[in-house]
């Protein structure tokens, strides 16, 4: 019998920049430690991704026991404290949210403006800025830094390789930014999955993700192509959305690791129903 393991870990610290691969990594009330906790916001407060400046895909980061460090292509390395205390408070908005977000640094604001050819801000979230998940999702008492809604990402190595397939394409997992990769499963094994259990750390997988134009931006050179929305919108299109992907809560905090098992603890319809 195949196991179902955690296969892979991705760590976002900015959103919507390059994510870290690890072997192993803390999850904490918001999510896996330093996720999403810093942004970019314009010159409105409001959020920036790469649907808007597919560049950001350009921007490497790295982090020590003190640094988040930025790197991109012509630039200097660009080290910043891992809690930064003394920026002002900027009531920053993203998605239909508003929330309290710490000012950087202008050394920060400057190097990302530079290379994103955009005036722009980076902010980060106190840890004791309470963000709530959608309660139509959630218990009162999750949490999430500044990813788009829910602190996980799960997506099987099974569904991208049936996405490849149909594509005749090799894309890579990056593509997708998920935060738990799981192999060992059917593709799609996930879309059923309601509860699952990694290392004692209970998750809820209350809703799919439905995807943007993010996944068509080549994380290596930030040119944009044409899938792999084409063929999700052929194949996993529901009331005029794409999903791929399932979104997730956790229960507990602690430790993951690669190769940990995956329990199934509840199944329910896919969803999304397709």
């Amino acid at each position: 019998m195949t196991h179902i393991i955690l296969s892979g870990i991705f760590v976002y610290p900015v959103k919507s920049l390059s994510g870290i691969s690890a072997n192993s990594w803390p999850i904490t009330e918001k999510g896996f430690q330093h996720d999403r906790k810093w942004m970019l916001i314009d010159n409105d407060r409001q959020f920036l991704s790469q649907r808007k400046l597919p560049k950001m895909a350009l921007i490497k980061t790295a982090l020590t026991d003190k640094n988040l460090i930025l790197s991109a292509p012509d630039m200097e390395n660009l080290p910043l404290p891992l809690d930064p205390v003394e920026g002002e408070i900027i009531n920053s908005g993203i998605w239909h949210d508003q929330c309290a977000a710490r000012s950087v640094s202008s050394e920060a604001d400057q190097w990302l403006s530079d290379f994103l050819k955009q005036e722009c801000r980076l902010v980060y979230q106190p840890d004791d800025v309470i963000r709530p998940v959608d309660p139509h999702y959630a218990k009162p008492s999750d949490k999430v830094a500044f990813s788009d809604g829910f602190p996980f990402l799960i997506i099987s190595e099974n569904s991208l390789a049936a996405l490849n397939h149909q594509m005749q394409l090799n894309l890579p997992m990056t593509r997708f930014r998920p935060n738990l990769v799981i192999s060992g499963c059917p593709a799609y094994a996930e879309d059923n999955w309601r509860e699952i259990s990694i290392n004692s750390i209970d998750f809820r997988l209350p809703k799919p993700c439905s995807r943007c134009s993010v996944p068509t931006i080549d994380p290596e050179t930030a040119q944009i192509g044409k899938e792999p929305l084409t063929t999700l919108n052929r194949t996993r299109k529901w009331q005029n959305k794409v999903y791929f992907g399932q979104n997730a809560l956790h229960d507990q905090c602690g430790q993951l690791t690669v190769g940990d098992t995956v329990q199934i603890k509840s199944t329910g319809e896919k969803q999304p129903p397709l």
